[in-house]
């Protein structure tokens, strides 16, 4: 029986019997398939109980019911799993790092803006963390910037209120303010801090709050995000 060339949906035969068996079954591949969401990227091992539906880029050196299928995208469909070839140029949601994935015909890239033909991606992220405030003027989130990270801006949105200080400040060593101040710190206030020229960090880098009107008591929790472009290698 002969499939469609990009999505290897199954196409009904002259005169077949019982069409409804392959016509559900391009139907659940295309459901699985388009507007992908991929459970996990670079697995070797089947999971013990998938759900009908789930979708999985098969890493290298797969065994079990994945044997033979490196590369492959496998979806569990009626109890087993059927297996489709990705292409150049496919998109997906990897669910796990909650971040948008381009194949380049090698590789699943993560964020990608643009791909080389050899891998080398202009990528767009977002790194989010929940922070437990500490006593002091100054309450440290360490390595919440990435090394080798072009940050355009830090958000945030206060979770429980932030005891002891009239408002905060969001910085790093140096430049306390680099991400703004004067963000309130009652629950459900929020911060946007946006630089004027992106700024380069060759090193993992703390982010560091600063208290304003008093020092923080040890009370509130604050969900930071860093947003940031990072330049990948070229493959050899």
């Amino acid at each position: 029986m002969a499939d469609t060339s990009r999505l290897a949906l199954p196409l009904l035969e002259p005169a077949q019997a019982q069409k409804h068996v392959t016509v559900n079954e391009a139907l659940l591949r295309l459901d699985a398939l388009t507007q992908m969401v991929l459970t996990g990227i670079g697995g070797t091992v089947p999971p013990a109980s998938p759900v009908d539906g789930e979708v999985h880029a098969v890493g290298t050196g797969a065994t079990g019911l994945w044997a033979g299928q490196d590369g492959e995208i496998a979806v569990f469909l009626n109890n087993g799993w059927s297996f489709a070839s990705p292409v150049a140029g496919w998109r997906g949601w990897d669910s796990s790092a909650g971040v948008p994935v381009t194949f380049d015909g090698v590789a699943w890239i993560e964020g990608a803006g643009s791909v080389s033909p050899n891998g080398a991606g202009f990528l767009h992220r977002s790194v989010e963390v929940d922070h437990a405030v500490a006593v002091g003027t100054t309450s440290t989130i360490a390595s919440a910037i990435p090394g080798d990270a072009i940050v355009y801006g830090v958000t945030g949105r206060v979770l429980t209120t932030i005891g002891g200080a009239a408002s905060f400040e969001i910085g790093v060593s140096g430049s306390a303010n680099r991400y703004g101040g004067g963000f309130g710190t009652s629950a459900g206030s929020w911060a946007r801090g946006i630089t004027g020229t992106p700024q380069a960090y060759y090193a993992s880098t703390d982010l560091i709050l600063t208290a304003a009107g008093g020092g923080f008591d040890g009370t509130g929790t604050l969900r930071l995000a860093v947003h940031f472009a990072e330049l990948t290698l070229p493959r050899p």
